[in-house]
């Protein structure tokens, strides 16, 4: 008899982790579809399709996940053109979670991408500039020397006369084309700045990475603003990127690593809270523990310990409004309106206490804003990846800024601020685009601003 052949063992490919599964399934299920979010949907209002709406995209990923919709081009467009704005969930009435939606899916889309060799993080932008720039200030503002001299000299204005600037790569020419006219360099922060008067309270002051490079005088002022109120400020020099630009771009891992490092840095059982002036970065900063949660579920202790830095995290005017603001005196003789920032309305529901603590400025005129709550197009790194939805919005907003015959426009967020100037320089105007703390540091110091 022939001799008895040895079994092989059967290898198999490890099974690969289901697209959605990073997602808690129960938040799908809060959706009931009533579909009031479609009126508060940017992308829907300017598309009218129901795929490009809140409960569209629900039911998209959730079709996904359930493995009854394959994950074509078609349906990774419509969840790509979401600005991730939030705007539903102050719509929602059953209170749809729907940044837990969105944010760990895409995560796992961008992994699904690289699986298949078509992994973004790799490509120029997103390597060089996006993760490469973006997220650390030292090297951003080594890299707008170039731009404050041609600003200085009026060379940027003559490259665009001549078309220079059409050579650059398309997201190069949007980024030129979204720059301020850059401010005064700031001297670096020490490392605690006093109280006035007596101390009120201890905080800590994150200043970003985009912000601090190009809004290093908004830090300043909100600095200046909280020592007026009677807080001791601790900048602490460990601080890093809140880790936005990589979680709501797929890159998960980078993000928890900035997180943790945030955590460390601000470490202080004696700071009372961690102040944020940008609201993109304050949303971030606060969902730190669910973030945790959704990339590293397995580590509690990690989770914890987000959770506690995040729960100190407080927007300058939320702080301001819980502490009892100073009365600021300087007269601002302003004609002015507010636009809501998504990351601060939708997000963290902080909408009145920026218009209160204005509204104690003596002089200021606030003009109230149709559709103040509706992106203005620039939700972070959106106005570069989708440009064609982001001038449509952008266009939107300054047809509605206009109509309010403003001397200047207060929002409290870089990113929109950089939206908004670039349509209203393109648009030929010259209206003032101010963070609320540059008002009332004026008004506290006695000081008049530029314009008016």
């Amino acid at each position: 008899m022939p001799a008895e052949q040895p079994t092989l063992p059967v290898t198999t490919a490890p099974e690969l982790p289901r697209l959605g599964s990073t997602v808690e399934y129960e938040k799908f299920l809060d959706c009931v579809h009533c579909g009031l979010c479609t009126s508060a949907c940017p992308t829907y209002l300017e598309t009218g399709d129901e795929n490009n709406s809140p409960r569209g995209r629900i039911y998209l990923m959730r079709a996904v996940t359930d493995g009854r919709l394959e994950m074509t081009n078609t349906v990774k467009r419509h969840l790509d053109l979401c600005l991730d704005c939030r705007s539903c969930e102050t719509a929602c009435p059953s209170g749809v979670q729907y940044g837990r939606l969105i944010e760990p899916f895409r995560v796992d889309m961008q992994k699904a991408e690289a699986r298949r060799g078509n992994d973004a993080a790799k490509g120029w932008f997103n390597r060089w500039i996006m993760y490469g720039l973006f997220p650390y200030p030292e090297r951003m503002r080594w890299a707008l020397w170039p731009a404050r001299i041609m600003q200085t000299l009026g060379l940027d204005r003559l490259a665009e006369g001549v078309g220079l600037t059409k050579l650059l790569p398309q997201r190069l020419q949007r980024m030129q084309s979204q720059l301020p006219r850059l401010q005064p360099s700031t001297p670096r922060f020490p490392d605690v700045l006093p109280a006035i008067g007596p101390r009120r309270a201890r905080v800590g002051l994150f200043t970003g990475c985009v912000a601090d490079a190009m809004f290093s005088h908004v830090n300043w002022a909100t600095a200046r603003v909280l020592q007026a109120n009677g807080c001791e400020v601790v900048i602490p020099k460990a601080q890093a990127c809140c880790g936005a630009i990589h979680y709501h771009s797929g890159a998960d891992l980078p993000a928890l690593d900035f997180a943790n490092r945030n955590s460390v840095a601000f470490a202080q059982d004696d700071l009372d809270a961690v102040i944020i002036n940008v609201a993109g970065c304050g949303a971030m900063l606060k969902d730190y523990g669910h973030i945790a949660h959704e990339v590293a579920p397995q580590d509690h202790q990690q989770a914890e310990q987000l959770e506690k830095f995040a729960h100190k995290v407080r927007d300058i005017s939320e702080f301001l409004a819980e502490l009892g603001p100073i009365k600021p005196t300087g007269e601002i003789r302003l004609r002015a309106t507010y636009h809501d920032a998504c990351h601060l309305v939708h997000a963290q529901k902080i909408r009145e206490q920026p218009r209160d603590l204005l509204s104690l400025v003596p002089g200021l005129e606030l003009i109230p804003l149709v559709e103040s709550e509706i992106c203005c197009g620039a939700a972070g790194s959106y106005n570069l990846t989708e440009p064609e939805m982001s001038d449509r919005l952008a266009e939107r907003k300054l047809a509605n800024i206009l109509a309010t015959k403003p001397q200047a426009v207060i929002t409290g967020n870089a990113g929109c601020s950089l939206q908004i100037q670039a349509s209203i320089r393109k648009a030929g105007h010259k209206i003032w685009v101010a963070h609320p703390m540059e008002i009332l540091d004026l008004s506290y110091r006695g000081e008049k601003p530029s314009v008016g």
